[in-house]
């Protein structure tokens, strides 16, 4: 296989690879350098044998996610305040039109799931996203982790009685969640503390993940009452000349800020029942980065 077709077969599985490594590490960075990493193995491997690259290069990535993540872990890292993962711009709409796919990817890789995920072991990550995001069968995940395929269906159990119980349950309609962000941004500006609060629920919580690098609140808020005044009180700081745009991030629609053209932070919230149930705000420059701004 010559280099230049080489590197278009790669280009081909390129957002799919990304797709897995992200999801297991929740991290753009690590996940662009374990792609790269791939790219580097399947550019110098002998691939004579190789007969379904997509195949080969899943496996590739998946174990070379599973080691940063094992690496990542076994650093014991400690974060300032909370922490969630980088808010990654997705849009399924133009290469997943089919509804239910779409709605079965953009769950997920949304900021709730990801969070649980990282309470997974890396094996356990491993086989949850090979198996509920990408659809792959047991004896698949199996010889990409080079388990025994019952092992594999045990891990797989484990992971979706573990994330079941952990994951809350949102709506996921894109248009309802579009029209609660703006209603509850445009009163969190305009100071509208009775009309915030009408749209939040009792038990809202809001996470701001900062990494110590920004302002925001080093742990979780959690009533409709401290919410709507910490909202109320950040939007009054927010530099006036701020400007605002909307993006699919994670696969939803989220609220993007920027300050002087640059991103200030990131606004997401999940709903149920009509109601704002989750406030994600991320701060963390270092997150902010991959984000599109035009």
């Amino acid at each position: 296989m010559s280099t230049d077709i080489s590197t278009d077969v790669f280009e081909e599985h390129r957002p799919v690879l990304l797709g897995v490594a992200y999801r297991m590490l929740g991290r753009l960075a690590d996940a662009e350098d374990v792609v790269q990493e791939a790219w580097l193995r399947w550019s110098r491997d002998d691939r004579t044998d190789v007969r379904e690259p997509r195949g080969y290069l899943v496996r590739v990535t998946t174990r070379l996610a599973v080691d940063r993540l094992r690496q990542i872990k076994a650093r014991g890292e400690t974060y300032v305040g909370p922490w969630l993962p980088e808010p990654y711009a997705t849009d399924f709409g133009d290469v997943v039109p089919d509804t239910a796919e779409r709605a079965v990817l953009a769950d997920s890789v949304s900021l709730a799931v990801l969070v649980v995920l990282e309470s997974l072991s890396p094996l356990e990550r491993a086989v949850f996203v090979l198996r509920e995001a990408f659809g792959y069968p047991y004896a698949q995940i199996a010889a990409v982790l080079e388990r025994e395929e019952a092992a594999v269906r045990q891990l797989a159990g484990r992971a979706r009685k573990h994330v079941d119980e952990r994951r809350p349950r949102y709506d996921v309609d894109p248009a309802q969640r579009r029209d609660l962000t703006e209603r509850f941004l445009a009163a969190a500006v305009e100071g509208d503390l009775e009309g915030l609060m009408a749209m939040l629920a009792p038990g809202v919580r809001l996470v701001g993940d900062s990494g110590g690098k920004a302002k925001a609140p080093l742990r979780v808020l959690e009533t409709s009452d401290k919410v709507a005044r910490f909202l109320i009180g950040a939007a009054r700081k927010t530099d006036p000349g701020a400007t605002l745009r909307f993006l699919e991030v994670n696969g939803g629609p989220a609220a993007l800020v920027l300050t002087g053209g640059k991103p200030d932070f990131v606004v997401q919230v999940d709903i149920a029942d009509g109601r704002v149930q989750s406030v994600y705000i991320v701060r963390n420059p270092d997150k902010l980065r991959y984000l599109p701004i035009d």
